[in-house]
């Protein structure tokens, strides 16, 4: 029973641990980017925060109903002297208690700035739609970046692991040729060294890689416990993408924002002009005053309360007429700033057309060194067998059996990084034409 128990514990622990390992491909990790991280999730509490700027605009354009009641004690009536025709003297005024219940509606009729201000937030929720748009492309070149940078770490790891039982395999050739009389003591010794640096060299990636990931999960908002593998068909050149494609940068999402951004410094400007523009309001009033020598809630006129009621209703015309030129100074410090984003969209534009002519002399640079690379591990390969081979037969010293080793290696390693640069040039070549969103395909 005690041996069952224990199987079933050590199944369970297994099962636990399998089951929160996660398999990470580059569309899950963007995807699970897009929906975790920081910087998305704010961008999508300020597009729904601009559904209630709308609404608050819209309210100043809807009628305002107040109601207003209050009581007032007057301890010390004011006297005030009579005629002498009455008698002359000092006389008291008014009561002790006073009271007033009313309500109060107004509605704009005519108010360009309140208008104005509608439109401008109506304006502000598209101009969060687009900024969502972008923070999601900012997060996708981030997350693809950290995560072929992993994949790099993983490549070169994975050439190391050949590399150490290559040389494994070369020691034990020694070790037999040494046990034979036909190698020295020295050349083990050699080769053992080499394998020691091989292995730490090897544990020094490891580490990295445990580095780049943990920065990957930040980057993706995912907890840092979290077990992640990695397929192994990510990091490869996709023929897929198309690098010929012509593009009109004013289609880039950081142009449309401008150009957003521009609609709002306008309706801005024009939101300063109204305030120089008269407005007119329609106001009513309704209520009831009540006086007397008592508390006047709910007391009766055979206490001394009495109560009468009041209203009104009118128009209201506001016409501004000297303001000091303030108005105009808004007006004029608003028009710079209109100016101040057309030189900035023009620059960015000239950054775009920048971006776009160096991705593409990347991407056919790295295409042009990858085949170069790959073409030099495979005459790396071969040099390290007819070395091997002449070393086996004494016709080649020990030592540049091990620069060839090392040789190859290292082409394997340039082979990766040549990977890498590629991707790298690849991702911005993608997002210079605006495409980073296929990612998520």
């Amino acid at each position: 029973m005690n041996k069952i128990k224990l199987t079933l514990a050590i199944w369970l622990i297994g099962y636990m641990s399998y089951a929160q390992e996660v398999e990470l491909k580059l569309k899950d990790a963007i995807a699970y980017a897009l929906e975790n991280k920081a910087e998305a999730v704010k961008s999508r509490l300020d597009l729904k925060n601009s559904d209630y700027q709308i609404q608050e605009a819209r309210a100043q354009a809807l009628p305002q109903i107040n109601a207003v009641a209050d009581v007032t004690n007057n301890p010390l009536l004011q006297k005030m002297a009579m005629p002498s025709a009455f008698g002359g003297g000092m006389v008291s005024f008014g009561k002790e208690w006073q009271s007033t219940v009313s309500a109060s509606l107004s509605q704009e009729l005519f108010n360009q700035a309140v208008f104005i201000g509608l439109k401008a937030a109506k304006s502000t929720r598209e101009f969060y739609k687009i900024n969502i748009q972008l923070t999601n492309e900012q997060i996708i070149e981030k997350v693809a970046t950290s995560y072929y940078e992993v994949y790099r770490l993983k490549s070169q790891i994975e050439t190391l692991d050949k590399t150490i039982d290559n040389t494994t395999r070369i020691r034990d050739v020694i070790v037999n040729l040494y046990q034979t009389g036909l190698a020295k003591k020295i050349d083990v010794s050699r080769i053992d060294v080499s394998l020691n640096n091989i292995t730490s060299n090897r544990q020094q990636l490891v580490n990295a890689k445990v580095l780049q990931e943990n920065a990957l999960k930040y980057l993706i908002g995912m907890e840092i416990q979290t077990l992640v593998v990695f397929p192994d068909d990510t990091f490869k050149i996709s023929d897929a993408i198309s690098f010929t494609e012509q593009f009109d940068v004013e289609d880039r999402t950081e142009i449309k924002l401008l150009d957003k951004q521009n609609e709002l410094l306008t309706l801005n400007k024009k939101s300063i002009r109204a305030q120089g523009y008269p407005s007119l309001s329609f106001q009513a009033n309704f209520g009831y005053s009540g006086l007397g020598d008592e508390f006047t809630w709910f007391s009766k006129p055979e206490n001394g309360t009495y109560w009468s009621g009041f209203s009104s209703i009118g128009l209201k015309l506001v016409v501004p007429i000297f303001n000091g030129s303030v108005i105009k100074a808004k007006t004029k410090q608003a028009q710079i700033e209109i100016d101040k984003l057309q030189i900035d969209k023009q620059d960015t534009l000239l950054a775009m057309e920048l971006a776009i002519e160096n991705a593409q002399a990347q991407i056919d640079n790295s295409r042009i060194t990858l085949i170069t690379q790959k073409e030099n591990v495979h005459l790396a390969k071969e040099v390290l067998e007819d070395i091997e081979n002449n070393y086996k037969i004494g016709l080649a010293p020990l030592t540049d059996l091990l620069d060839a080793e090392n040789a190859y290696a290292e082409a394997q390693n340039s082979y990766t990084s040549a990977l890498l640069d590629y991707k790298l040039a690849e991702i911005q070549l993608i997002k210079s034409i605006g495409g980073l969103n296929q990612f998520t395909y």
